[in-house]
């Protein structure tokens, strides 16, 4: 089970705003945990974080346990006469989530707090209140009354999140912004952790990687993967939770919240990888369920397997309900069983394992 620190340590991360391109302050959270039991801690030009545990001969290449740091957010684009500020999504959002939500602008001197505004729906005509919202309709109200009073606190270019806590529900569930993606990162460095405690027979590196929210050219896992060259890597993402009203299952999948991991099959998927994380679920008794990648995952997988010369690689996923939003909601112990899974395949991999298909 996850100890109160490592929950501590989650609780600090999801609070940590760092939105795609500006993962810094989650990052050096990250980094500053790996560094109580990794035996190298590090960060590269891309703003990707890593820890190692270094075991058997100098050079052999590692197990890679990639989780992305990053979420989404917004950025000032453009600052007006009147000090409002107008943004763009960093991220793939559904705009009606912004509507009259609260943010916070991470700006030089520190965060700045705002609200995003529209019209109120007493001003609209009638035609234009049922017409969804889009995110250039929208504006950052930040208290400002001219645009040298708002440039004196935020400039273009500036990020944002919007603005919630962590919030803890029955059944162990837990509510925050950010659970996409950062308890992948989480749970590639709680494997880290166990496997300090009990060495597998192969390095392992946790990798915190950057900008998968927008990786349209690979982001930080394809460098960072480039740069390791790993024997084989398992990215650790958050997917679609079913059991919510509405989901079309014959589409989208049997996923439940607290049903543990999800295994990929198809697209990004070394099928030896795929069969050894069920091996390694089910010797240790973690329930599991399979997701069915036709075409890609949308998940560093997709960065990862044709990177270098091509990497043999594996996607666990976390149900998560309501992804996207400044509410996302994951069972805590779905956490804990994708730890202890990453953890057992590292245990059982050979030095000389052999992922080539045949």
């Amino acid at each position: 089970m996850l100890t109160d620190a490592s929950l501590t340590f989650l609780t600090s991360l999801l609070d940590a705003p760092g939105p795609s391109g500006f993962e810094a302050a989650p990052a050096r959270r990250w980094r500053a945990e790996a560094e109580g039991f990794a035996d190298e801690v590090w960060a590269d030009v891309n703003g990707n974080s890593l820890a190692a545990l270094r075991v058997g001969a100098a050079g052999a290449p590692p197990v890679m346990f990639a989780g992305h740091v990053d979420e989404i957010g917004l950025m000032v684009v453009h600052i007006d006469d009147e000090g409002f500020l107008w943004f763009e999504p960093i991220g793939g959002w559904d705009p009606q989530v912004f509507v009259g939500q609260r943010v916070s602008l991470l700006a030089r001197e520190g965060p700045v707090p705002g609200v995003i505004g529209k019209q109120a729906i007493h001003m609209l005509e009638k035609e234009d209140r049922e017409k969804v919202s889009k995110a250039g309709d929208l504006w950052i109200d930040i208290g400002a009354a001219s645009k040298a009073e708002a440039s004196a606190r935020v400039r273009v270019g500036d990020p944002g999140v919007l603005a919630g806590g962590i919030q803890k529900l029955p059944n162990d569930r837990l509510v925050s912004r950010s659970l996409d993606n950062r308890v992948g990162a989480f749970v590639v460095l709680e494997a880290l952790r166990r496997l300090a405690g009990q060495r597998p027979a192969v390095p392992v590196t946790a990798v915190a990687t950057a900008q998968e929210e927008i990786s349209f050219t690979g982001g930080g896992a394809r460098t960072s993967a480039t740069g390791l060259s790993p024997l084989v890597a398992v990215v650790v993402d958050v997917t679609h939770a079913t059991d919510t009203p509405k989901v079309e299952k014959q589409k989208h999948g049997d996923v439940a919240l607290g049903g543990g991991p999800v295994l990929s099959r198809g697209s990004a998927v070394n099928g030896r990888v795929f069969d050894l994380l069920v091996e390694a679920a089910e010797a240790e008794g973690i329930p599991y369920s399979i997701h069915a990648a036709a075409r890609d995952t949308g998940t560093d997988a997709d960065s990862i397997f044709t990177a270098h010369r091509g990497v043999a690689t594996g996607l666990v996923s976390v149900p998560l309900r309501y992804m996207h939003s400044p509410n996302e909601l994951v069972a805590v112990e779905d956490l804990d069983r994708a730890a202890r899974l990453l953890a057992a395949f590292a245990r059982r991999l050979p030095p000389a394992a052999d992922f080539v298909p045949r």
